[in-house]
């Protein structure tokens, strides 16, 4: 029989006087941009695969050519904005090490020009259509993040650390979402959504203070790991069985995990206000010292 994963800060656990529960961050209502002005990158060129077998072996293979360049184009477009929505959430982040936005304004850019050509327009005029495409897929779109953020005045060793643990865990999480889809049931995914608002919070958190990773690393490897791997079993076990009792196993082991998360969470964040504490008071001492009388 499954046993219910319990912890001090597991729901029904007993409190200690004066012990509060940690507040849930919020579900994240950012929209993406992954919307249909992406997906109508796909569709546009589809044109081309009609009008191709109605010309002669070279447009023809001209055609199908730029087709193929224009939806390799969409597709790095979706994954430059995937990239471009991670940077932005996070607090401390590299820029993508490939430009992928850039590239697919030049890869429209030439599968532009390779249609215009395959109709019999000269270079000259099918190399100004293409800039002019390229131009307003930038516009539409704009361009890749291209500096680092959020790394000013860390410790380029120990942001590397961050970002490598923090990219880990948004794999774990990632692989918690494409798993949970296959049990097809809503509650079951908005459950794993508000976990990882939870996880996500906490990587927030490691990435404005690195001091914290030591005490986080667990959490943010091992933890989700196991999360990721308890989801993938439930899941797999759930799409077929459709267990009750699993379901509410499986849902009391998110709840545990979530609250656990939060609380460390919170145990950093007074951490860091102790010791916030701690320098103010050195600082009144020594500016008592020089004869300096600072308001309590």
């Amino acid at each position: 029989m499954s046993q219910r994963f319990g912890g001090k800060y597991s729901p029904g656990a007993p409190r200690t006087e004066g012990q509060q529960t940690p507040a849930r961050p919020a579900v994240s209502t950012q929209r993406t941009r992954l919307g249909a002005r992406s997906n109508a990158m796909f569709v546009l060129p589809l044109p081309l695969a009609l009008t191709a077998f109605g010309k002669d072996a070279t447009g023809l293979a001209v055609s199908l050519a730029a087709l193929g360049i224009m939806i390799f184009g969409a597709f790095l477009l979706r994954e430059g904005l995937k990239a471009e929505e991670a940077y932005d959430v996070r607090k401390v982040a590299k820029r993508p090490a490939i430009p992928r936005k850039i590239f697919a304004a030049a890869l429209v850019g030439l599968g532009i020009g390779m249609a215009v050509v395959s109709n019999g327009a000269g270079m000259i005029g099918a190399g100004l259509l293409g800039a002019v495409g390229a131009g307003l897929h930038v516009l539409a779109f704009g361009l890749d993040p291209l500096s680092d953020k959020g790394a000013e005045g860390i410790d380029e060793f120990q942001s590397a650390r961050v970002a490598r643990v923090v990219d880990e865990a948004e794999k774990y999480l990632a692989e918690m979402s494409d798993a949970i889809l296959r049990a097809r049931e809503r509650p079951l995914e908005l459950a794993v959504e508000q976990f990882k608002t939870s996880a996500r919070a906490l990587c927030r958190q490691v990435e404005e203070d690195p001091r914290d990773l030591a005490a986080a690393r667990k959490y943010l490897g091992v933890y989700l790991m196991g999360a990721r791997d308890a989801t993938v079993k439930f899941a797999d076990f759930y799409a077929e069985s459709r267990n009750a009792e699993a379901r509410e196993d499986y849902l009391a082991l998110l709840q545990d995990l979530e609250t656990n998360f939060a609380a460390r969470r919170e145990a950093l964040l007074l951490d860091d206000r102790t010791d916030l504490d701690v320098e103010i008071e050195v600082l009144r001492d020594r500016l008592a010292q020089e004869g300096i009388k600072t308001p309590v």
